[in-house]
């Protein structure tokens, strides 16, 4: 007779987390830890949870693993070539796979001061992860890194992208610049808990397939499904925080009431608003919030919540196919857009701006997108690392490029202080 599961309660004792990841990292083929680090957001962030197996499953055959459990899993930007007439033949920094989904083995919810492990045998998980012994040394050889543009390449890519827009070919695309290079060993799990330091946000998240990691800093959701409510929160706006209250709330003013930001965000409610009606009972579709403002620690973003009602019997696979890859990522038209990102990055984008996120037993779901987020292979010790932001007729190449440095800057200040130096750019 197979072993059943049975859960226990424990004290969170201090360095549990990092414990928890290295022993998931020693342990298991795939993980995914989840954390909100309690920051207010609109339908709240991702649970505080972690999720740990050896089985997994691309997403058409997410159906083959166990029925009525967890199912955790990333879907990466490339995955659109399954929906729509479209190739991606840009340089792979790394090997990701389009979609990696598993069913967990082992489930540990974090409240404030209690662990909760839900396993077979979970005494011994617990005890194995209190005993996991955490290195901290740091790596000797310094970190290379390659990007992809530099301010005078940018400009010249956002002119071609310009002409796009003044030719009435497409209105708005998110174009991304790639930092890619060499990472000496480093314990994955330090480089993630360092991120979430230099940049706590609602949908942080660290994710294992095999040998390759996902650091991931998030601020926007992709998709939550509650019951049969689907709710899409895209951003589009970014400006940066001020040194002190005046200066920040002078600029937040200067977010609120701009025009081309506006705008952005707009073109991309109307698009989320047109990829749910494809799912939802006719007249369900609202937008709940437009234009809503949110302050994190290095960047305030425009935010708005376009939600629905969803049709009987729509699956998970059906939603994704109909809403992604999300708009906020391609801009409008969306298809039009991902044909001329192809033509003008210059990296494969796998799993940045993807999706990533986990499905309960009863089929709701919370996935965020997959942005200020680290991918490294520790085989090969190598990472990547895109950002990006939308183009449109008002920008300006100047302010755009700025925009892209505000948002790789927390990860270039996590690698800075873990490799005690800054990273050496070729």
């Amino acid at each position: 007779m197979p072993e059943t599961e049975s859960t226990i309660h424990i004290p969170l004792s201090r360095g549990w987390v990092e414990q928890m990841l290295v022993w998931g990292r020693q342990q298991f083929n795939y993980f995914g830890y989840f954390h909100s680090n309690n920051i207010p957001y609109p339908q709240g962030g991702f649970d505080h949870v972690f999720y740990a197996g050896n089985r997994a499953e691309p997403l058409e055959r997410i159906g083959k693993l166990p029925d009525k459990k967890p199912k955790i899993g990333i879907i990466g930007y490339d995955q659109k070539n399954k929906y729509e007439k479209l190739s991606s033949h840009n340089t792979p920094w790394i090997d990701c796979p389009d979609s990696v989904f598993f069913s967990p083995e082992v489930v540990i919810q974090l409240g404030e001061d209690v662990v909760q492990i839900t396993a077979r045998r979970p005494a011994e998980i617990a005890n194995s992860i209190q005993s996991t012994k955490v290195n901290g040394q740091r790596p000797e050889k310094k970190l290379t890194m390659q990007v992809s543009h530099d301010q005078q390449a940018y400009s010249r890519v956002f002119s071609q992208i310009r002409d796009q827009i003044l030719e009435g070919t497409i209105y708005e695309l998110n174009f991304c610049v790639d930092f890619h290079g060499s990472l000496p060993a480093q314990a994955p799990e330090r480089i993630f808990l360092e991120l979430c330091s230099q940049s706590p946000m609602p949908f942080s998240a660290f994710f294992k397939a095999k040998d390759l990691f996902l650091c991931c800093a998030s601020p926007e959701r992709f998709l939550k499904k509650t019951g049969q409510n689907l709710l899409s929160q895209p951003i589009k706006g970014s400006v940066k925080r001020g040194l002190n209250p005046e200066a920040d709330a002078q600029l937040v003013k200067s977010l609120v009431e701009s025009e081309k930001e506006r705008a952005e965000n707009l073109m991309i409610v109307d698009l989320m608003r047109n990829d749910l009606s494809r799912l939802a009972e006719i007249g369900s579709v609202n937008v709940t919030e437009l234009f809503g403002i949110y302050s994190f620690q290095s960047i305030t973003q425009m935010i708005s919540s376009v939600s629905c009602q969803l049709k009987n019997k729509v699956t998970f696979e059906e939603i994704i196919s109909k809403t992604f890859p999300m708009g906020s990522m391609t801009g409008a038209p969306k298809i039009k857009c991902m044909e001329l990102i192809e033509r003008y990055e210059s990296f494969k984008r796998s799993w940045f701006s993807g999706t990533l996120g986990y499905i309960d037993s009863s089929g709701d779901f919370d996935f965020c997108v997959v942005i200020r987020s680290l991918v490294i292979d520790q085989t090969k010790n190598s990472f990547y690392f895109g950002v990006g932001s939308a183009i449109t007729l008002d920008a300006n190449a100047t302010d755009e490029y700025q925009e892209c440095q505000l948002k790789a800057a927390p990860i270039l200040k996590t690698l800075k202080k873990l490799y005690q130096s800054n990273p050496i750019i070729s």
